[in-house]
């Protein structure tokens, strides 16, 4: 079994099998750790029944995306199970391979993506001319979780898990906007 969570948006998602938990939770760092626990029980798994823990890298929450890769990686270090990274490029891609994946930042720009186009950051301009090299945009609406199952599947059977990071594909907004002062 593989255990898929997801900590980059609002609130806390899991997978499981066919079993998906979204949680509303006022701070993930404090709700992860039981939520998790209390989704593996009402999904009637053990610890010791997981092969490895699928883990949205980002684009997404800065804190979130590294509060979740921290757990998975702590699960996966405890289990003895590989923790591998999925990002939401990933995820969109696996539902409509030819699409162009553009995913509002929050700041005034696109996280995007395609089959063409390597992820980035992207403003309103560019983004209207370049989603045209695809047949339908998406990013607009949530992607499924559940299809980050198959996508650890193919990475575990391809060899393909290098220790999960984030994907950051800009400075923080801490980093952009930091004053410093010599003296």
């Amino acid at each position: 079994m593989i255990l898929i969570i997801n900590t980059s948006g609002a609130g806390i998602e899991f997978v499981l099998d066919n079993n998906y938990r979204h949680v509303t939770a006022e701070k993930q760092s404090v709700a992860l750790p039981t939520e998790c626990e209390k989704f593996m029980q009402d999904c009637g798994a053990k610890w010791n029944e997981l092969s490895a823990i699928g883990i949205v890298v980002g684009p997404g929450s800065f804190t979130g995306v590294r509060l979740g890769i921290a757990y998975a990686k702590g699960l996966g270090l405890g289990l003895n199970i590989p923790g591998v990274g999925i990002n939401a490029f990933e995820l969109y891609l696996a539902a409509a391979p030819d699409a162009f994946v553009a995913i509002d930042s929050g700041r005034g720009d696109f996280f995007v993506a395609s089959p063409r186009t390597a992820p980035q950051t992207m403003g309103i301009d560019e983004l209207e001319t370049r989603q045209m090299e695809c047949p339908r945009t998406v990013g607009h609406k949530p992607f499924d979780l559940r299809l980050g199952t198959k996508i650890v599947m193919e990475k575990l059977a391809a060899g393909d898990t290098p220790p999960a990071v984030p994907m950051y594909l800009r400075p923080s907004y801490v980093e952009t906007n930091k004053q410093c002062c010599n003296n």
